[in-house]
Formats: C-alpha cells, structure tokens, sequence
C-alpha cells in the first residue's frame, strides 16, 4: 500500500478540502465567531439562551422576509409578475418557519421565563423594527408605531423610506390600474389607506374570469397566501405569549396578550378577503 493511501477504516472525503490555512472556510463566510458570539444572557436562568436565540433567529428571518418584499414591490412595478411570484412565495415560507419558532419556545414554562423576565427591562418584540418594516411593506402603515424607534436614527430613517414608497398592495393596486381594471390609485403613500369597494370589484372581475386575467389572478393567490402565513404567525404569538405570561403586560408596556388579540383583526389586504364573499 503505497503512504499517502488512505487506511481502511478512514471515512471517504471524495477529495475535500482539508486545509483552510490562508482560505475562505464556511465558519469566515458565514461570519459565524460573529453569529455565535452574539447571545450574552444577563441573568444565569437556563432557560434566557433559548429565548435570546429564538428571538435573534427570527429577526434574521424577518431580515430575509423585508429584503424578499422589498424586491417583490419593486418587480410589481416594474411589471415582472414572475420574479414578484416567486419571492411573495418565498416570504410564505419564511413566515412558516418563524411559525415553527414558536414550538421551541413553547416548550418554556412560566416558572422558567419569570427566572429571567426581569433581566429583559422594558425590552419586547413590539419594539422590533423589522417586524414593523413587514407591516409597512404590506400596507399596515400606522405612523403611531415609529415611536418606538425614535430614539435610533438610522432606523427611522429606514422606516421612513418604506412609508414614502407604495407598499406591495400598493403596488399591486396600480397594476390594476394599468390593466384597466381600477382607477389610478395613485395617492399619500404614507396615509393609511381605507378599503375601497371600487377596489374589491377590480379584483372580483379578475377572480370571475381567473383564464383571461391569470398573471393578475396568480399575484392576488400569492397575496392570500402571505396574509394567511402572516395571520398565523400572528396567532401563534398570541397563543405562545398567553401559554407563558398569561394576561400580565408585556415588558414594552403593552397590554400583552389583549394587544396581541387586536392585532389579529388587522387586515393587509383587505378587499382580497371581501370579494370572497361576492363569488
């Protein structure tokens, strides 16, 4: 057997790089002394590392899911409805994985999460940024809710440029429009809009006749279809919250779970779900 033969019992590496002296290796890409370095619980409560990273992997979820949006909106505008098709379908998966987040940390008594409540301060997901870029992005604009970024520039800022631009409903609205098939939407992009029931009819005239308008169709099913995940996300954390600190107010001052309740009577496209009913 010649020396540099590999023994019997030795595992087959199929020529894989062995020696990183000098290269790019999956731990530097990845940034992962960076990424594993980022959890620093602030009490000894065993239970803070799952919170801490079940809440730091959702906001790289939710960075994915605004980058996703982001470029949906813009390939609605510029009329490239396959492009658009495909990231609002992957946003819906995105959203069914921070649905399967809230099984982890469901598996979190009460008795634990008050071992380390305290250690949060007035810290709470209702003061996380990306989770109010989504609500911007799909059409969810109450300006009431920068209040909780004010005190961070840059994140206003980011905001800001979300609100001054059309949401992906928006957008959606003025490819109605191009077809013909609604008035020019055009509008305050930062004013919440109301429902419009010109807007519902636009919508059931595609949905009547689903072969003659099936691009405008697939894009109105793609947007259920997000609204659904986001709803669901939206339960989970109603029902998470409640199973851990019952009806106690949230550590941002909230009212906890009755907040989070109202939450799910928001619509982000409304007239999609209305012209349901007019089938």
């Amino acid at each position: 057997m010649s020396d540099d033969a590999a023994p019997p019992h030795a595992p087959p590496h199929a020529g894989a790089e062995l020696n990183f002296a000098g290269k790019m290796a999956y731990a530097d890409y990845l940034a992962l002394d960076r990424v594993l370095d980022a959890q620093h619980p602030r009490s000894t409560a065993h239970d803070e590392l799952l919170f801490i990273i079940q809440h730091q992997t959702s906001e790289l979820w939710m960075k994915l899911a605004v980058h996703e949006l982001t470029s949906a909106r813009d390939a609605i505008l510029s009329q490239q409805l396959p492009h658009a098709i495909k990231m609002l379908a992957r946003v819906s998966r995105i959203l069914e994985q921070l649905n399967g987040a809230w099984d982890v940390l469901r598996t979190m008594t009460p008795s634990e999460y008050t071992t380390f409540r305290d250690a949060l301060g007035q810290s709470s997901g209702f003061q996380s940024w990306q989770y109010r870029a989504i609500e911007f992005l799909c059409g969810n604009r109450h300006h009431a809710m920068l209040g909780p970024h004010r005190h961070r520039a840059d994140t206003l800022a980011a905001l800001e440029n979300i609100l001054a631009a059309p949401s992906i409903y928006d957008a959606a609205l003025l490819l109605l429009h191009r077809h013909d098939l609604l008035a020019d939407p055009t509008r305050d992009w930062r004013a919440e809009r109301a429902t419009d029931p010109a807007v519902t009819q636009a919508w059931a005239t595609i949905y009547r006749d689903p072969a003659a308008h099936w691009p405008l169709y697939e894009l109105a099913e793609k947007l259920v279809d997000l609204e659904d995940y986001f709803r669901r996300w939206r339960f989970n954390h109603v029902t998470t919250v409640e199973r851990v600190i019952g009806l106690k107010r949230g550590t941002g001052g909230t009212a906890g779970v009755g907040y989070l309740r109202r939450m799910l009577e928001v619509e982000l496209f409304p007239e999609l779900w209305q012209v349901r009913t007019q089938l």
